[in-house]
């Protein structure tokens, strides 16, 4: 068992004896939550002694919401419930992983192996609604749904084939692959919807939030009103400072180390989340991603956690896996069979 696995449980059991004290919504000495409350259609948010929104519990954040908006959609940023219930019904048979034509078999890569059926995959069955609207993409900025251009250097690194497309060594395979933090950045920041287990448990404390995240069992740890680690301190999640703005928990994450690479980002990247409690089964979650070594401009996301039964089920990754060698495995036999063919060998 690894230390970074232990320190984990360290602080998720440290955080979780404190919830009992932290989870019950009365006003503080120095804050009357009935003043400031915020009210929606009866229902009064949920205050932690300290006065803060209450955001603990179990969330997810499924939808059949793509990150960027399909061409189908072009300049339409919402649809109707008529409109988005043709197109959920569409996209669910079409996704259908247990027929040889779904288009998610294809993405998954295992239309030959059939490594996923429907029993595995968990991905909702509704478009995001936020405002009462179905959206179309998670991506609200830029307007056109779609995530910016990536600068020249990241162009011409994924032209040679970068960012986990190389078998040299185990060190070369991407991250989630290895089991180090879950793939498609379900962990963040951003926190993604995934394939599945894209469920989250957040335990809040004056001091810090804490949000277990189902896949990989990663933990990420917002440290409140406290300074950035030093530059030359990079973690695997980065390091997340929070503040309160009125009702509105913000995230500030910097020291990334660079081998995450959300979308090709580099070491810079700069994420700020907002965390904003809008009704009994909601979190609004608004995130804005900056890296000028990646990004030619800073864009935004914004989707819906909303609330579930739970529990946050066990992630064990690879467990007897034998992928690995076989990976490594195939590629020194493609290597072989590409020498054999060439000239003069």
């Amino acid at each position: 068992m690894s230390y970074k696995f232990l320190s984990a449980l360290g602080v998720l059991a440290a955080m979780l004896a404190g919830q009992a004290s932290g989870q019950t919504p009365s006003p503080s000495p120095k804050s009357d939550a009935k003043s400031t409350a915020v009210k929606t259609r009866g229902w009064t948010t949920p205050r932690t002694p300290d006065g803060h929104p209450d955001l603990q519990g179990t969330w997810t954040n499924a939808t059949l919401t793509p990150m960027e908006r399909p061409a189908a959609f072009a300049g339409k940023a919402t649809l109707t419930d008529a409109e988005a219930s043709a197109y959920e019904k569409k996209d669910l048979e079409a996704s259908d992983i247990d027929k040889k034509d779904s288009s998610l078999l294809r993405q998954t890569g295992d239309v030959e192996t059939g490594g996923y059926n429907n029993l595995f995959i968990d991905r909702g069955s509704q478009l995001a609604r936020v405002d009462a609207v179905k959206r179309t993409s998670l991506i609200v900025d830029p307007p056109d749904g779609k995530a910016p251009p990536v600068t020249e250097q990241v162009r011409q690194a994924r032209g040679r084939g970068g960012f986990g497309n190389r078998y040299d060594s185990v060190k070369d395979r991407p991250l989630a692959e290895r089991c180090i933090i879950g793939f498609g950045s379900t962990s963040g920041p951003p926190m993604m919807p995934a394939l599945y287990n894209s469920d989250y448990q957040i335990v809040q404390t004056p001091d810090a939030v804490m949000i277990l995240v189902e896949m990989v069992h990663d933990v990420r740890v917002i440290r409140m009103n406290a300074e950035h680690a030093p530059k030359g301190v990079p973690k695997w999640l980065g390091d997340s400072v929070g503040h309160w703005e009125g009702d509105t928990l913000v995230a500030d994450t910097t020291n990334f180390n660079g081998r995450t690479r959300f979308r090709g980002s580099s070491e810079n990247l700069h994420v700020t989340e907002r965390f904003r409690r809008v009704d009994a089964n909601t979190i609004l979650y608004r995130v804005t991603i900056d890296d000028p070594a990646t990004f030619t401009k800073p864009w935004t996301m914004e989707y819906p956690f909303l609330a579930t039964p739970g529990p946050i089920f066990e992630y064990a990754c690879h467990e007897g896996n034998y992928a690995m060698p076989d990976i490594l495995g195939g590629a020194r036999k493609s290597d072989a069979a590409g020498a054999s063919k060439t000239p003069g060998r």
